[in-house]
């Protein structure tokens, strides 16, 4: 063999070689393309300000606001406001309903024996027929841990009221 021959046998084994490598490679994936998710969440929610606010009605307010936040939107306290009934660093969620009462005119901020519930201090609370100290402050933990009561019944919820002891409780209080 001589050198031609050798130089094109060594070509030929190359070019074999290369070409089974590339046409045994594995095929390749498509790239994986990362897309945001399409989903945007509101960065804002509605409450409802109601009672002695100088604008009542729906205001809109930041994810993680306070009760300040909407007595704020709403013009702030109205003439009669009684302000301290009032968590104003309570949170507030989207739907919620924050009543601003009026001052009574015997100075405690109960109206006519009624106890508003989501508004009430503990001693407020013990106004009512059968609700003593203890169960005062369940009733006010369980609010401060789970939230203002939506409604009446919400109250079974709270350790220690039962059907009974709502029924005969329900003519002394009030949930906005």
């Amino acid at each position: 063999m001589d050198r031609v021959q050798w130089a094109a046998a060594v070509v030929l084994v190359v070019i074999a070689t290369s070409a089974g490598l590339w046409f045994g490679r594995p095929p390749t994936a498509p790239p994986i393309v990362d897309r945001p998710s399409q989903i945007v969440e509101p960065a804002t929610i509605t409450v409802h300000a109601a009672g002695e606010v100088v604008r009542p009605g729906l205001v809109t307010v930041a994810i993680g606001s306070r009760v300040a936040d909407v007595v704020e939107a709403a013009g702030g306290f109205g003439p009669e406001a009684d302000r301290t009934r009032l968590n104003l660093a309570a949170p507030v969620v989207d739907g919620q309903q924050v009543v601003v009462y009026p001052k009574s005119a015997d100075g405690t901020g109960l109206e006519d024996g009624i106890v508003v519930v989501n508004q009430a201090t503990a001693t407020e609370l013990e106004s009512i027929p059968g609700v003593g100290t203890v169960l005062a402050k369940r009733i006010v933990s369980h609010r401060e841990t789970s939230g203002h009561f939506t409604t009446v019944e919400d109250l079974l919820d709270v350790p220690g009221i039962g059907e009974a002891k709502l029924a005969a409780m329900r003519e002394f209080i009030q949930v906005p």
